[in-house]
């Protein structure tokens, strides 16, 4: 056996554990193999250090494991009633996400989206954006597969003019060539193009289609009118689903990390992976563990996720029963914090750095309660010349408590933003109210009402494109600018 190839066993390691407890040494692997590492000579790490590693392993990767089950949902599995579109080619959604939408959580319902898988092993791709109005709000968020947001392109980053963008793998070394405004470099080999562009009314449809029409990607070679260079080899991926990743985790996570490569800020901690026997070529197989390698893992796996949660809760500032922070950013952003990288997926995968926008997240009302629609009816009131500080535009979205989805309901909104004001009642003092409860408050109310679950409720307030000079939210949690607490009704 190799070296370091504790593999499926060693994963929460404990080897002494299974030692110990008078389990057939037969039919457990994790002895198997940790008696031909100790063969060869190999040191396998103690019980509290390997446990500790299996819980680092889940907290590093689990952006990673979320990012791989969405590709092979989106792009990889044809038959997996979340597919998309292959590698490489845009895939144009005519319409705002619905409930029906389930391979990512906390999805916005504000923009259609455009999504581009990039597969940049062969060679870069080549974006390209048209002129765009300046009163339309769009962006082109770059995601690789270490859940970095290593570019923008749109309103905010790059202006309303056409334009176009290379995208390169790590290992790209290549000069800028001519016609190209920026290059922007992913850490991975497979990354994310994601846009978003806004939708004033549902009338408006036909009008982000043609925008949408406009993207365009395209090979390098092709840009510049060359032979493409050899094509990149077949992969057979590991099947992955969003549903699964609890089940396994581990694998997954060996899977994924073939196509994460170790970086300066990476180089321990995947060292420690691979002493437990996680990493690139190694295989988890749960069901072939002990009982107690069993309850190991999944203890450490329980810790690492109530610590995410715990990060989520009190990570951030608290304003008003709403949590602001920024958890979105680049590799210098997280610069090795991979509990909050790995919160900022858990709490809304694939969000934008706070220049671009800014979350505020509530399941709590202002007295600190849990919000929760089946026993109680809300309200949020903007006091007058106090709506979110925006140069693009805000809206306030509903989603379960304890899927984070979209949920079906009556009148199909799952929103509230601001290009729907002109249609919805000021109180009399200029005031805005908006009614959070599962039941229509009445038609002479229904325009401000957000429709809820009968069950826990998990609000995001999202501001796109946040002013800088005051009244703002920037910086976050700490801006002249703060959300309204959400209230019982009375």
């Amino acid at each position: 056996m190799p070296k370091h190839t504790l593999r499926t066993a060693a994963l929460c390691g404990l080897a002494i554990v299974a030692l110990t407890t008078g389990c057939d040494k037969k039919a457990d692997p994790v002895v198997a193999a940790v008696q031909a590492d100790k063969k060869a000579g190999v040191a396998a790490p103690g019980i509290a250090e390997t446990k500790a590693i299996a819980e680092e392993a889940f907290i590093y990767g689990l952006p990673i494991v979320m990012n791989y089950a969405v590709m092979h949902e989106y792009v990889i599995d044809k038959n997996s009633g979340q597919y998309k579109a292959p590698f490489n080619s845009i895939f144009n959604e005519a319409r705002v996400f619905t409930y029906k939408d389930t391979a990512i959580v906390t999805p916005n319902s504000d923009t259609p989206y455009s999504l581009l898988w990039l597969d940049l092993r062969a060679e870069p791709m080549v974006i390209s954006v048209p002129a765009v109005e300046k009163s339309r709000y769009y962006s082109v968020m770059l995601v690789d597969g270490n859940t970095y947001n290593f570019g923008y392109v749109g309103s905010r980053a790059t202006g309303s003019e056409a334009g176009d963008y290379l995208v390169a793998g790590p290992d790209w070394k290549g000069e800028k060539p001519a016609g190209i405004k920026q290059v922007f470099q992913a850490t991975t080999p497979f990354a994310l193009s994601a846009y978003r562009t806004q939708l004033f009314n549902p009338e408006d449809m036909p009008n982000v289609v043609k925008v949408q029409a406009g993207y365009k990607a395209q090979p390098l070679s092709a840009f510049l009118k060359q032979p493409a260079p050899p094509a990149a080899p077949t992969i057979n991926f590991l099947p992955a689903t969003t549903v699964g990743i609890k089940a396994n985790f581990y694998q997954y996570l060996d899977a994924a990390l073939q196509f994460v490569p170790e970086t300066p800020d990476t180089k321990d901690l995947r060292a420690r992976l691979a002493s437990i026997g996680i990493g690139p070529g190694k295989s988890f197989e749960f069901k072939d563990l002990s009982m107690e390698h069993k309850a190991a893992i999944l203890l450490a796996m329980k810790e690492g996720s109530d610590k995410v949660d715990n990060y989520l809760a009190n990570g951030m500032k608290d304003i008003n029963g709403w949590k602001v922070g920024s958890l979105f950013g680049d590799q210098s952003f997280y610069n090795g914090d991979w509990l909050k990288r790995a919160a900022a997926a858990k709490g809304g995968i694939y969000g934008n750095n706070a220049i671009e926008a800014m979350y505020a997240m509530a399941r709590v009302d202002a007295t600190g309660e849990t919000l929760d629609a089946s026993k109680h009816n809300y309200t949020l009131t903007f006091p007058k010349g106090q709506l979110p500080p925006v140069n693009a535009f805000w809206s306030v979205t509903m989603y379960d408590g304890k899927t984070q989805l979209l949920i079906e309901n009556p009148i199909n909104r799952y929103l509230i933003n601001s290009p729907m004001l002109s249609g919805m009642k000021k109180n009399a003092d200029g005031s805005l109210t908006i009614y959070i409860q599962k039941d229509s408050p009445g038609k002479e109310k229904e325009a401000n009402w957000l429709p809820a679950p009968n069950g826990p409720v998990y609000l995001v307030m999202r501001l796109y494109w946040p002013k800088t000079e005051a009244p703002s939210i920037l910086p976050p949690g700490a801006g002249t600018w703060q959300p309204p607490g959400i209230v019982k009704a009375k």
